[in-house]
């Protein structure tokens, strides 16, 4: 083959990878159009179900507000197209995985599908600790030290990017199992290491807390103790990877 030959294959591979790429982008885009279509007539009660822990927790007469004329109507559909993002997760994980799969080994093909499966688990189960266990938390902790006299009256767009920045905190944080697994069988380290690096996880997981939060101990603790649990959690399933490895050999 000659070198014009070589050289005109691999342009056409490159145009043919990069073809893939564009489709399976847009085929990730048109997922999250689709749930948006979906979700979009419900946005306000979306939303109502949203703002429910704040409500539950604000004193007696008082309520949301907003301070943008345009705010009622679009904040619910900021919210609407965020839920369709997060609805679409999985498939936009397998579009990835479908792109690269080609170029991956049969043992590492093996091990993508139980890590994009359980990511996708994690990630949720994030936003629902999130929701149902942190945010009835924090918000009756800051509704119930407001100074005398002061009326608490979130206005509806900054509680959106508050809850907003929570949900994908949490939902990131809850990775570590899959971040642990990945480290352990790419080889950057042993279960061994990490057991003995258990004090500076520790540390660093109040450290993440403290990064992706909103500025209270509150919400900071909450994060880091849950991301010190799926440490543990992580490093007993390499454990027992691990195990399976050895006796496989």
């Amino acid at each position: 083959m000659s070198a014009a030959d070589s050289s005109n294959n691999a342009e056409g591979s490159l145009v043919s990878h990069l073809l893939e790429l564009r489709d399976r982008l847009l085929r990730g885009v048109g997922s999250v159009l689709v749930f948006f279509i979906v979700l979009a007539p419900f946005a306000n009660q979306l939303y109502g179900i949203l703002a429910e822990p704040l409500m539950s927790a604000l004193p007696e007469g008082n309520s949301m507000i907003s301070t943008e004329p345009h705010g009622p109507f679009f904040v619910p559909f900021k919210f609407a197209f965020a839920c369709s993002f997060a609805l679409a997760v999985p498939y936009l994980l397998y579009q990835i995985w479908s792109f690269v799969a080609p170029g991956l080994y049969i043992h590492e093909k093996k091990l993508v599908v139980p890590l994009l499966l359980s990511s996708s688990l994690l990630f949720y189960l994030g936003i629902l600790f999130a929701y149902f266990a942190v945010f009835p938390l924090i918000f009756n902790f800051f509704a119930n030290t407001a100074p005398e006299g002061v009326a608490v009256m979130t206005d509806i767009n900054a509680y959106l990017g508050f809850v907003i920045k929570l949900f994908f905190a949490f939902g990131v944080a809850f990775e570590v199992p899959v971040a642990t697994v990945l480290m352990v069988k790419m080889k950057v380290t042993t279960p061994e290491k990490l057991a003995e690096k258990r004090p500076y996880i520790i540390i660093a997981a109040f450290v993440v807390g403290m990064l992706l939060t909103p500025p209270d101990i509150f919400s900071q603790t909450l994060l880091a103790i849950p991301v010190w649990i799926l440490f543990e959690l992580g490093l007993y399933s390499c454990r027992f990877l691990k195990k399976d490895d050895d006796d496989d050999d």
